[in-house]
């Protein structure tokens, strides 16, 4: 784990019951520093003041999304019938590339880890990551605001590269994975 840059990579709860103990192993096998952020209630300041991407403010524990571009595990945790509901976004755009498993519970893992950076459109690139089309172009075509919208030729790009990633806010059907409850997890950068 070389400290060369570092990127902020947010692990978003999108609900958690207290009363589910699941384990997430956090590896990163990336030649750079990565500083895995959650999206939490209490500050927790801790690691870089700034990251290239995926900043919270120099918070370990965002008070909101990190900034753009940054790679999204996702998870809510003992939901209907017990399950975990799981994914990989990036709706935010990508700085990493992940892979989220089960390391208990039998069920499927999911990975993006192809090169995205590195095959970024031009008018997307940032420094340290690949933007969604939301954060460049601002339109409801991208920002799915009405809650109408579809895949895109951006998302197409996101979703032919990762298959298991969510690439645009309504690609439900392709992205969210199922999980029992009390299952745990390994989430690798760089797999």
């Amino acid at each position: 784990m070389a400290s060369s840059t570092a990127l902020s990579l947010l692990l978003f709860p999108l609900f958690f019951a207290l009363s589910h103990a699941a384990t997430f192993e956090i590896v990163n096998q990336c030649t750079y520093t990565v500083w895995a952020a959650a999206a939490s209630s209490t500050p927790a300041r801790a690691g870089p003041t700034n990251c290239e991407t995926g900043d919270c403010g120099g918070l370990l524990e965002c008070q909101a999304y990190g900034s753009p571009p940054n790679t999204l595990a996702e998870f809510s945790l003992n939901q209907d019938n017990n399950n975990d509901f799981i994914d990989i976004s990036l709706v935010d755009g990508f700085n990493v590339p992940m892979d989220f498993s089960p390391t208990t519970g039998g069920c499927r893992g999911i990975r993006c880890a192809a090169d995205i950076n590195g095959q970024c459109p031009s008018e997307l690139k940032a420094s340290g990551g690949c933007n969604n089309p939301c954060t460049v172009f601002k339109t409801d075509e991208y920002c799915c605001n009405s809650g109408s919208c579809s895949a895109t030729d951006y998302s197409k790009f996101f979703k032919n590269l990762c298959p298991d990633a969510y690439s645009y806010p309504k690609d439900d059907a392709t992205s969210l994975f199922t999980c029992p409850g009390g299952t745990n997890y390994r989430v690798v950068f760089c797999p």
